[in-house]
């Protein structure tokens, strides 16, 4: 546990690379409140369709020199090719960086292929034959399965594949039905997986936006939250203490279920997760 950790196990936290003055401005106010919260590790994201690849380094080297943080990029393996991830494995080993969470990540805007991997099993084969033991690698589970897959099936063995490359973690894509990460952990378990499994938390602030983000990434938003949800129409203090109730008693059913740890999708925003945080405690 974090050393001043304010719940019973530990916390990671996840920014995306700011690329302008504003969004640059927005992350260092929510930093005070987010170091605050003592965080075992933060990572940092390729950003939608990778387009945020080259503010990546530097992020993780702001939030490692200047915050103190230790910072985990995230490495997507879509359109790179063997020579680019190599340089940024050795970029981030010269960092300092100890942990890397490594991911299939979705096909650039623009691009019509694959690069030289096709997936994360791959990209985690790869860096483990460049890097041996070094990097401790997180990879993404998908507790209600992932949209591209065949079946639920097809999936759980893509992702045994992938901790069988070489992972030492998992952290799972958000949701909000506990039972469905329970089922997850319980068939990875039965598969013969035994790296920790995290759940990924998502906190509720915007209705819409929530809405398209669980399109895309395949997460189910349950029906009568949507619909508590739709009913606040504009009302933002109600959305965020009515998603602050529904967060917070999820977090509380996965710590009372045996999660490891929870991994926060900040969006660069310190507010709701504190809130989360704050009503757990």
């Amino acid at each position: 546990m974090s050393p001043s950790s304010p719940l019973s196990i530990p916390v990671s936290l996840e920014f995306f690379p700011p690329k302008t003055d504003e969004q640059r401005d927005s992350l260092e106010k929510a930093l005070p409140a987010l170091k605050a919260l003592q965080p075992e590790y933060v990572s940092v994201t390729f950003g939608a369709g990778g387009s945020t690849l080259s503010y990546t380094p530097d992020t993780v080297c702001q939030l490692r020199d200047d915050h103190g943080l230790d910072a985990a990029p995230h490495l997507s393996c879509m359109g790179g090719t063997r020579k680019e991830i190599r340089s940024l494995l050795e970029l981030y080993r010269t960092k300092g960086c100890k942990r890397i969470v490594a991911l299939r990540g979705d096909l650039p805007s623009g691009m019509a292929g694959y690069g030289e991997f096709r997936y994360a099993s791959d990209l985690v084969a790869f860096i483990r034959e460049e890097t041996g033991d070094y990097f401790h690698i997180e990879v993404a589970g998908y507790p209600e399965t992932h949209p591209q897959a065949d079946d639920a099936q097809a999936d759980l063995a893509h992702f045994k594949r992938k901790v069988d490359a070489g992972a030492n973690g998992v952290i799972t894509q958000y949701f909000y039905n506990a039972d469905a990460f329970f089922r997850f952990v319980a068939d990875a378990r039965r598969l013969g997986v035994q790296v920790p499994i995290v759940p990924g938390i998502m906190p509720i602030t915007n209705y819409s936006q929530l809405r398209r983000f669980s399109e895309m990434c395949g997460a189910e938003i349950p029906r009568w939250v949507a619909r508590r949800l739709q009913s606040f129409g504009d009302d933002a203090e109600a959305i965020r203490e009515f998603g602050t109730d529904v967060v917070a008693e999820l977090c509380r059913r996965l710590i009372d279920g045996g999660a490891p740890s929870l991994h926060f999708y900040t969006l660069n925003r310190a507010k709701a997760t504190t809130a989360i945080i704050e009503r757990l405690k």
